[in-house]
């Protein structure tokens, strides 16, 4: 059965003036991509990538400058009210009422939305039961933990029991425990059809999460497919971190000097650890997403 493009952009383009003036920045460089129904898509990128301008564009919060960018298949410029009704977003910061409880928190955003009164009685209690914070219905926003916190930002955004879903960084600043309970949410979220497309600086989430990924850079993308595409393309199956001072010959293309250590990227991992010495330092472990981000955009910190 073919998935159908829930979001479409086609060259698209963003740019601006600073304050104060200077040249135009063009902060994304007409990039193409879709979104297919009922994945999670991954747009990653470090800081200044231009991923978190695309996600304004995506979610309606800044107009593009060129290209086209459909929605449902319509434009997103001009969706209808009941079109709007279908998308929801998990900011990066959660942005609760402090005034008032759980509980009133979640009503108060479906009646934003239209959603019945009746409708909200039975609607707002499974989302807390379904986020692990029945217990915390009456207690104040202030009372709450940074991880409950997190929980219920992502419990508001399912008020509306949309189709499209934008989370932004989900488990920033999370405890373990609670990044896996979000992660269990959002791979059930995607079970019942949903459409996911997240942001995010944790490679270990996007490798886990996401069908497909987005990686993007300087306003450009620079490649895009499932993890283990990205993985098999830009980075051999094995990846071996050994200690200076390093015994072996091996072309540079195989290898990455990280400082310390040595990076080496092997396909047959077994073949490699023969070679090194007995009295060797070194990790062997799985190449995954990490690598792949880094080789693809480098090592230089980005503010």
């Amino acid at each position: 059965m073919t998935q159908q493009n829930v979001i479409e952009a086609k060259s698209l383009v963003k740019t601006y003036t600073p304050r104060g003036g200077g040249p135009v920045v063009e902060a994304v460089k007409g990039i193409d991509f879709v979104v297919k129904q009922g994945t999670c898509t991954g747009l990653l990128g470090p800081n200044g990538a231009g991923k978190s301008t695309t996600m304004k564009m995506l979610m309606g919060l800044t107009q593009r400058s060129g290209g086209s960018l459909d929605i449902f298949g319509h434009d997103s410029a001009s969706l209808s009210r009941e079109e709007r009704t279908r998308i929801a977003l998990v900011p990066q910061d959660d942005n609760l009422d402090p005034d008032l409880t759980v509980s009133e928190n979640l009503t108060v955003y479906g009646m934003l939305f239209g959603i019945a009164r009746s409708i909200l009685k039975d609607r707002v209690p499974q989302i807390l039961n379904y986020m692990q914070l029945s217990e915390k219905a009456t207690a104040r926003v202030g009372q709450l933990s940074g991880g409950m916190k997190r929980r219920l930002t992502i419990g508001r955004a399912l008020v509306n029991d949309p189709d499209l879903l934008f989370l932004d960084e989900p488990t920033t600043g999370l405890d373990p425990q609670a990044r896996v309970m979000i992660w269990q949410r959002i791979l059930e979220l995607k079970k019942q059809g949903k459409t996911l497309l997240l942001t995010t600086h944790y490679m270990d989430e996007a490798q886990r999460l996401c069908d497909h990924i987005i990686m993007i850079d300087h306003g450009k993308v620079l490649d895009e497919g499932s993890p283990a595409e990205l993985i098999e393309r830009h980075v051999k199956k094995h990846v071996f971190d050994v200690t200076k001072p390093i015994p072996l010959d091996l072309p540079p293309e195989d290898s990455e000097d990280v400082g310390d250590s040595v990076l080496f990227y092997v396909d047959d991992g077994a073949a490699f650890r023969k070679r090194l010495p007995e009295d060797a330092t070194y990790l062997h472990r799985p190449a995954n997403m990490e690598d792949v981000f880094l080789r693809l955009t480098g090592r230089k910190l980005r503010d």
